[in-house]
């Protein structure tokens, strides 16, 4: 919608990038707060993020070279296709694994630190999504419906212009409900690995969902997309993250 918010001299502001950095920041600061009130170390926060955040990034690019493997090598992708495509699900899983490599090197509790910043992570995407929006990608299928919105700039050049379902919006406002019901689910259940396990089931549930209605250049596992066939994994790790971790825990109160 709009990829260049304003420009101060020669130096171009995006959306999408400010999106990000406003969700990033919002994630630290979120995280370094519900640290103090969990009795967590709050200055791991800023470091341990930054180990998220590289892992984060290149499970993500990895990812997406691995589902586009083919155009890439076939020449069917340009270098800004490349720089540009990014999945989100090679970033959850990179940044996870990036996080257990710094707890296990401080010798911290994973389980905790992982409850910890979920939430965070789903509020930093509500951000992204919005960054997604003004960037003009991730859109949904064409349609004559009232909500439908027409984008006049887009990194997909073939659908500038056409009326299709605000997928972005929609992913962005379930991300801001999952952090907050994150937040609630946090307060209410202290078992560790419980909430991590809800964020898994519950994104992997919507992404699932959401896929059915978006229309952008991605690609597939048979008749599912990359990220529905990879959504079924995750929702059995979170509904085995919530049943063992809970029980888990409920064993050990009652004897």
């Amino acid at each position: 919608m709009r990829a260049i918010l304003f420009e101060l001299g020669p130096i171009k502001v995006y959306g999408y990038g400010l999106m990000i950095a406003i969700g990033v920041f919002a994630a630290f600061c979120m995280a370094e707060y519900r640290a103090k009130k969990m009795g967590l170390e709050p200055e791991r926060i800023w470091p341990l993020g930054m180990w998220c955040a590289v892992g984060g990034f290149l499970g993500a690019k990895l990812l997406y070279v691995i589902t586009e493997w083919q155009g890439i090598f076939k020449g069917q992708m340009t270098f800004r296709d490349i720089m540009y495509g990014f999945v989100v699900y090679g970033g959850i899983i990179g940044g996870i694994f990036a996080g257990y490599l710094y707890t296990k090197v401080k010798k911290l509790s994973f389980l905790k630190y992982f409850d910890l910043v979920m939430p965070s992570i789903a509020l930093a995407q509500g951000f992204g999504r919005i960054g997604c929006f003004l960037a003009g990608c991730c859109y949904g299928k064409e349609t004559d419906a009232w909500y439908g919105m027409e984008f006049n700039h887009s990194v997909y050049q073939d659908m500038i212009g056409v009326k299709v379902i605000p997928t972005q919006l929609i992913m962005c406002v379930a991300n801001f409900i999952h952090f907050l019901l994150l937040v609630l689910i946090a307060k209410k259940v202290k078992k560790d690995g419980v909430v991590a396990g809800c964020y898994l089931l519950f994104y992997s549930v919507g992404r699932f969902l959401i896929e059915f209605l978006r229309d952008d250049p991605r690609g597939g596992v048979g008749i599912l997309s990359t990220s529905q066939f990879i959504s079924l994994f995750i929702f059995a790790a979170g509904i085995a993250m919530v049943l063992f971790f809970g029980l888990r825990k409920m064993r050990k109160t009652e004897e």
